[in-house]
């Protein structure tokens, strides 16, 4: 088979180096991919939101399956068009990518399904907001309803802090458009864990559960990033858990998409809060994540290929993916500054080094010449698997001290949960 992945980050970087891996596989494409996956895959200098020009990419390549990675792609409608054109795709309609697309929408979905989440409500007017606010008391969260690359979320400790979110995401419009509403909720307190499952629009299939790290420094402090590491298994997700959350949240949202005539395919990515009184949706998002998908494709025993094109045409086998029994960590090496303003152009050393311990996939990075240069926030993410979460957490160190870049920094505490 050929194809096509979309996006250039290190969750493409991750399901890129799986698919490499597939017997099914003849060519390897990617748009617009980084400097990493350019040693796997053909790189196409196309935008992953250039919807046109990657289906007509597509047909001229002769692309039997399209695997859209980032998420703003399946809102802007690639799925619906590379259907339109007569090639399977993995990902959702952009109807059904508004689980991601609108906070609004996927609670909408949530509590017409039944499945448990927080009590929410949603404005647009600050001042009603902040007023909801004080009538409800801290901690809170306040969330921009669209779109925010994973960093329109506030937890807030006190009623100062929220009305600070509100000024931010409705007034300033730090996150542009997606702050023309918010969405919020009440606290959910437990441990929260990323949990995926396979759908093809009727159907689901459990894939595994992570945990990740969105904070941007040790001990859960400084600001909320897109991911700053993450390993799996999570041991708090038990089996028992897990069963759970497919008969309670993510069946039922399923078959609630299918009646509204938006059903889902593709991957479903449950962010959940494990409560006293069992897991609750704290979110959907419509890909797999990052850099959760490094972690999962690093255990992964099956061939993902397959299971990817059968969701895409609405076939997934019978018997869940098979997983290794082993533990996979990835830690985040992130431009100084992120998530703020950063300076691209700084060149990485010592990357032949750090692969001699661990996987490094490229997540932000360059090619000029013989050298390789950051460009973006989370630059590189170096994973490791072992039989136990120790040994990969030393390996993934390992990779990290053997890089020569000065201008990057990474959280030293990756799986302090569970370790």
């Amino acid at each position: 088979m050929r194809v096509l992945v979309v996006g250039g980050g290190g969750r493409e970087h991750a399901l890129c180096w799986k698919l490499a891996r597939s017997p099914m596989l003849t060519k390897l494409f990617c748009a617009p991919g980084n400097a990493g996956i350019a040693a796997i895959a053909e790189c196409l200098a196309l935008g992953a939101d250039d919807v046109t020009a990657l289906v007509e990419a597509a047909r001229a390549q002769a692309i039997d399956l399209v695997v859209v990675g980032p998420e703003a792609p399946l809102t802007l409608g690639l799925a619906d068009a590379c259907r339109a054109a007569g090639i399977a795709c993995f990902g959702p309609s952009a109807a059904a990518a508004r689980l991601e697309g609108s906070k609004t929408f996927t609670k909408e979905v949530a509590d017409a399904a039944h499945a448990p989440t927080a009590a929410w409500a949603r404005f647009t007017d600050a001042d009603a907001a902040r007023a909801y606010i004080r009538a409800q008391g801290a901690p809170i969260v306040v969330k921009a309803d669209g779109l925010a690359a994973g960093k329109g979320v506030v937890v807030a400790t006190t009623i100062a802090e929220a009305e600070a979110a509100i000024a931010d995401i409705m007034e300033a419009r730090a996150h542009g458009t997606a702050g023309e509403s918010v969405v919020i909720e009440e606290c959910l307190i437990g441990e929260e864990v990323s949990f995926f499952a396979l759908c093809d629009g009727t159907r689901a299939l459990p894939f595994a559960a992570a945990q990740d790290h969105k904070r941007a420094f040790d001990g859960d402090t400084g600001p909320n990033t897109g991911g700053m590491g993450a390993y799996s298994p999570a041991p708090a997700f038990t089996p028992a858990l897990q069963a759970e959350t497919m008969a309670r949240i993510i069946q039922p949202c399923l078959d609630e998409m299918a009646r509204r005539g938006t059903p889902f395919t593709g991957v479903l990515f449950a962010g959940l809060m494990l409560t006293v009184n069992g897991p609750k949706l704290i979110e959907f998002n419509v890909r797999f994540g990052d850099p959760e998908c490094q972690v999962l494709m690093l255990r992964l025993a099956d061939d993902l290929l397959p299971l990817l094109h059968g969701a895409a045409l609405g076939r997934l086998p019978d018997a869940p993916p098979r997983f290794a029994d082993n533990h996979a960590m990835i830690v985040v090496m992130a431009n100084r500054g992120y998530p703020g303003a950063v300076v691209n152009g700084s060149v990485i050393g010592g990357l032949d080094a750090a692969s001699r311990h661990a996987l490094v996939f490229h997540a932000g990075s360059v090619a000029d010449g013989g050298a390789v240069r950051a460009k973006g926030g989370r630059v590189l993410g170096i994973a490791a698997a072992a039989p136990d979460l120790r040994a990969a957490r030393d390996a993934a160190y390992a990779g990290v001290e053997a890089l020569d870049w000065p201008e990057g920094f990474c959280r030293r505490d990756i799986g302090w949960r569970a370790l």
